[in-house]
Formats: C-alpha cells, sequence, structure tokens
C-alpha cells in the first residue's frame, strides 16, 4: 500500500464535494476512497494539496488500498465462492438499496449473499424480489436480505422519487414513458393523473410542461404518503393537488384537458370515470398490456365499446410484459374535434 494524504469530507456533503474534486482532477483515481466515522476521506494528487486545504478542509496522511479494478459480478463470486449455488450476477439501484432476484437454491444463503453484494456495491440495505408485483395496490413482495433502512431516493431525469422499495413498486423499465411526460407542453392545461402512485408521471409533468393544474389520485396509502413527500421535495405544491382515493370519485365534468391513466390489465375498467372528466378535444394517455399482434384490434374495441368519438394519435410500446405480450401507452383525442374517427 502507498502513502497519500487524504481531504477530510463530512459525509452529509461529500457527494457534491467528490464530484467536484473529480471533475477538477483533484482526486488520485487509483486510490480508494475511505470512511471514518462520520466522514469520508478522498486521496487528493500532491500537485493539488494546497488547493484543497485552502478550501477549508483537514488533510490527513495515511496509506491508501489501491482500487480493485476487477468488475463487481467478480468480486462478490469470489467472495462466496464457497457456496455451493447460484451467486446473482444483476441487480437493480435504487438509490442506496440494491434488489436481487434469488433462485430456490440461493435462497438458503440469502444473508451470506446480502452482505457480500451490500459490502461490494456500497449499498446499505439488499432485498430480494422474491415474486414481482402483487394485488390491486401492485405492491412488491420484498425481503430484506441485509440492513434495516429500506427509504431510498431515486434520481432520474431532474426528479427525485423517494419511496420504500419493501412497500412500493418502482417500474424502471418506463423511464422514457416518464421522460416523455417532462417534454410535453401542457402550458395552462388542467390534468388528472388517475393512478399517481408516488408520482411516477405526475412529477415531470407538474415540474416541466407548463401544467396549471394536476390533481394527482392514489388509491395505496403507502404510494400516498411518499408522493405527498415527493411533491413537497420537488418544489411542485403549488401545481400539483393530491387526492388519496379512488379515482372514480372524482367530482366533476369536462374539466380536464388530459388524463394519464398509468395503469395496466383493467385499464379500461376506469374509462368511463376519465371520459366524465375530458374536456371535448381533451388527450388521453391510455396504458394497457395487449398481445402483440392485436393491440390495435383491441384500443379500436376498448374506445368504440365506450361510446366515444376519439382519435388515436399515436400508439408507443412502453416495455415488454410477457412473452408476446407488451406494455403499450395510447395517446387518444378525444371528440368532438374529429366526430367518429376511427384510424
Amino acid at each position: 500500500m502507498k502513502r497519500v494524504t487524504f481531504a477530510v469530507i463530512p459525509s452529509d456533503v461529500a457527494g457534491p464535494v467528490i464530484r467536484g474534486l473529480m471533475d477538477r482532477g483533484m482526486v488520485d483515481i487509483h486510490a480508494k476512497i475511505g470512511r471514518d466515522g462520520g466522514d469520508r476521506l478522498v486521496p487528493i494528487l500532491p500537485e493539488h494539496l494546497e488547493e484543497v486545504r485552502g478550501m477549508g478542509y483537514a488533510m490527513r496522511e495515511g496509506e491508501a488500498h489501491t482500487l480493485d479494478r476487477r468488475p463487481p459480478q467478480e468480486r462478490i463470486a469470489v467472495e462466496l465462492s464457497d457456496l455451493p449455488c447460484r451467486i446473482p450476477e444483476r441487480w437493480e439501484f435504487v438509490g442506496d438499496v440494491v434488489i436481487v432476484r434469488l433462485d430456490e437454491g440461493s435462497w438458503p444463503y440469502r444473508a451470506r449473499i446480502g452482505e457480500a453484494v451490500a459490502r461490494v456495491l456500497g449499498a446499505k440495505s439488499v432485498c430480494a424480489d422474491t415474486a414481482g408485483v402483487v394485488g390491486e395496490f401492485r405492491r412488491p413482495t420484498m425481503e430484506v436480505i441485509y440492513g434495516t433502512d429500506t427509504e431510498s431516493v431515486r434520481l432520474e431525469n431532474g426528479i427525485r422519487y423517494g419511496f420504500d422499495v419493501t412497500k412500493v413498486m418502482f417500474a424502471s423499465g418506463n423511464n422514457a414513458e416518464r421522460m416523455r411526460m417532462r417534454e410535453l407542453d401542457c402550458t395552462g392545461e388542467t390534468v388528472v393523473d388517475m393512478f399517481a402512485g408516488i408520482g411516477y408521471f405526475t412529477l415531470p409533468l407538474a415540474k416541466f410542461s407548463g401544467a396549471r393544474r394536476v390533481f394527482a389520485c392514489e388509491k395505496n396509502p403507502d404510494s400516498y404518503r411518499f408522493l405527498v413527500r415527493n411533491i413537497r421535495d420537488n418544489g411542485v405544491e403549488d401545481v400539483v393537488i393530491p387526492i388519496l382515493g379512488d379515482n372514480r370519485d372524482i367530482a366533476g365534468k369536462c374539466f380536464a384537458d388530459r388524463i394519464l391513466m398509468g395503469y395496466v390489465q383493467t385499464t379500461a375498467d376506469f374509462l368511463p370515470a376519465a371520459l366524465r372528466m375530458i374536456r371535448p378535444g381533451g388527450m388521453i394517455h391510455y396504458h394497457d398490456t395487449f398481445y402483440v399482434n392485436e393491440y390495435m384490434d383491441r384500443i379500436r374495441s376498448i374506445f368504440d365499446s365506450a361510446g366515444c368519438d376519439y382519435e388515436i394519435v399515436s400508439v408507443r410500446e412502453v416495455k415488454s410484459f410477457a412473452p408476446s405480450v407488451s406494455h403499450y401507452v395510447a395517446d387518444i383525442r378525444i371528440g368532438p374535434s374529429r366526430p367518429s374517427s376511427r384510424q
């Protein structure tokens, strides 16, 4: 091990400070950043010591471990090489919480696996996804296999999504659609998000699209709690009105310029409520799952059965859902802008 000089950075400000030092080429990238109680120890190149000291940070000499540049999958496998089971090679980061999948043979060793994954990846907690999402509220089925704190914050496209990975699902595969909501021009519009969750679509739309008002409805109390917090943390309290309850109970007719229906499989059950709230000429973003060879016919059938005038403006595949089944979103313009259109 070689001796280096570390800058002592308080952990509560370490993230942006370390990134700034790295951007300016001051950090020795061949040595590990260490920890000491509530501080991070950042190895500084000799030619920048005085400059960093001048920023007001304490300096300390010590021995630095060389960075292990092996892939994390390899390091985890080496640590668990004595186990007679398959070791996870893929995972999902949710802030500083990591989610893995374990097969049946790995389950008896989940505590060892969780500890190794946390150590190599620097996670505060590790959870095993046991059966995906279930029920009306689409709750995740998770077991904590390392750590205790399962609340985290995911930063995405300029939005902070805070949630508990054991109580609220986060569909990372919907990122492109969340980004599209950010890029919409909704200047002056009144929007209803019928299935707001923790604010998946509400937050980017409210923060960036120019919408005048967004009614964000959520029935799951756990999701609603994080929705309210995320509205505050993203600074959109003056735009978003959160509503706890069933979206079919929202009062009013013909007041919404745009409606988000970000649900799947039983979305059609909620279409009458959406059609009651939408103004003539308004847009419905209708999400659902269909077989890939019949999605257009199914969308037409659903809106034909609703007895409304509509135009299918566009249809996008959001992600694969199951073999031969995909999650789609259809942008539907409701008449009378183009009455009796069946495109």
